[in-house]
């Protein structure tokens, strides 16, 4: 079974092909260019690097948020399409757990992988592997950097923290958490795509149409929108 990822739910740009217990291609970029108008010619790009066509692919794993709210609906739109132009299994995956699942299969605790989320604030959430299966020990939120490190302080065992955004929050972290916070290298920042293929390889397909995506949090015009038409319904 041939799997496409498409992650473009933050800064970075990830797409990826699997083939059962092989990586086939992979493509990542970290730069600020436009996610829009670099999904479809990067798919169509690997796709003939690998020999291989859209017809070829047997299902769409996608980076479903948290995140940038333009970048995960690109993603999220381009895979649905795909999904259900070619009539195979869509399958959503958190984009924190994307990042937890490279660098936590080699640590013995928990993975704390995280986005930034402004004003103080950090996407985040906590993943471990256990018995080889990576799995949700705390569920992804939204919440101030210094409020997590605090809470995160009495687990028994290190935290690894993991994601391009650290820069912004590690010192807050490292302040509040000691030694018990440990932190990925450069190189282990970037989300891979291949990750995101093989965690959404085995899972169900989702009903394409009511798909979307998960932002956790509304955007900020969304929320006002939101509470204007409450305050005039309730007049």
């Amino acid at each position: 079974m041939k799997v496409l990822a498409i992650d473009t739910s933050n800064y970075a740009l990830g797409i990826a092909v699997i083939d059962e217990e092989k990586v086939i291609g992979e493509y990542i970029t970290n730069v600020k260019k436009n996610h829009s108008i670099r999904v479809m010619p990067s798919i169509e790009t690997l796709l003939r690097d690998c020999d291989l066509t859209a017809k070829d692919i047997n299902k769409i794993v996608v980076a479903q948020g948290p995140g940038s709210y333009t970048g995960v609906r690109i993603g999220v739109t381009i895979a649905k399409t795909l999904a259900w132009t070619l009539n195979i299994p869509l399958v959503g995956v958190s984009s924190l757990e994307i990042l937890a699942a490279a660098v936590g299969r080699y640590f013995s605790g928990a993975v704390s992988p995280l986005f930034d989320g402004r004003r103080g604030q950090i996407y985040t959430g906590l993943y471990q592997y256990k018995k080889g299966k990576l799995e949700t020990v705390e569920s992804d939120q939204i919440l101030q950097s210094r409020d997590w490190a605090e809470q995160l302080c009495s687990s028994s065992e290190p935290i690894l923290f993991v994601g391009n955004d650290l820069p912004l929050h590690q010192g807050v972290i490292a302040e509040i958490m000691g030694e018990k916070a440990q932190f990925a290298e450069i190189t282990e920042q970037n989300p891979r795509p291949a990750e995101l293929a093989f965690l959404g390889m085995d899972r169900n397909g989702v009903d394409i149409h009511s798909f979307v995506p998960n932002y956790i949090r509304l955007a900020e015009a969304e929320a006002k929108w939101i509470e204007a038409n409450k305050a005039k319904n309730s007049n």
